[in-house]
């Protein structure tokens, strides 16, 4: 017995449909991978990169871990990074955030997690340095829904704040980081106004010589 059979059947059916509308699709996109996206997003499971924003595989280089956090000793997320800007010269790098996400109120509980408590304490640094902002909220859903933000603009510093994008911004590459948020109970992608297209954009202390 084939185990989780659903899944096979739903794939058959799901190549079906893209070839009956392409029926070269497959073959082209085995021929090359030339994205112009990269994601960086949350794992959750209701925040599919490309069906939230309908686009069709090959076109988003997507990574994606708790909380979509890119830190600076994550040599996974730093790899992806570097081989999206670097290999794939993707012009566009995404970080986007969700509402309601269980890795933020995770953060703000004083409660044990386990491994992932670790994790989550560069999520309670977002909240140290906004603290007096968060705290103002007028209402703890208020409240997530600020740090849930907050974090997406932190990661995008952090994404400005690599070497692979400042390199690339050095050569004239163009390439810009975006913060985005996702509110899962309406389907709607929202702009936090948060781009940077170019090394003076950033502090002059975060960038490399």
């Amino acid at each position: 017995m084939q185990v989780l059979k659903k899944f096979f059947d739903n794939n058959k059916n799901w190549a079906a449909e893209i070839k009956k509308g392409d029926p070269d699709f497959f073959t082209k996109l085995a021929s090359q991978q030339s994205p112009e996206y990269l994601w960086i997003g949350c794992a959750d499971s209701r925040v599919p990169a490309n069906e939230i924003v309908n686009m069709l595989p090959g076109e988003i280089f997507v990574h994606r871990n708790i909380a979509n956090v890119v830190v600076h000793t994550d040599l996974n997320c730093l790899s992806v990074i570097q081989y999206a800007v670097e290999v794939l010269k993707v012009k566009h790098i995404i970080v986007c955030g969700h509402y309601d996400c269980g890795g933020i109120t995770a953060a703000l509980e004083n409660s044990e997690h386990g491994l992932i408590d670790n994790w989550l304490r560069h999520i309670k640094d977002v909240y140290r340095f906004h603290q007096e902002e968060i705290d103002a909220q007028p209402n703890e859903k208020a409240r997530l829904d600020r740090l849930c933000e907050l974090n997406v603009v932190e990661q995008v510093a952090n994404v400005c704040h690599t070497t692979m994008v400042q390199n690339a911004w050095k050569s004239g590459q163009p390439l810009a980081v975006h913060g985005w948020i996702y509110r899962v109970s309406d389907g709607i992608l929202r702009d936090l106004n948060v781009c940077t297209t170019s090394i003076e954009e950033i502090s002059r202390i975060q960038r490399i010589a």
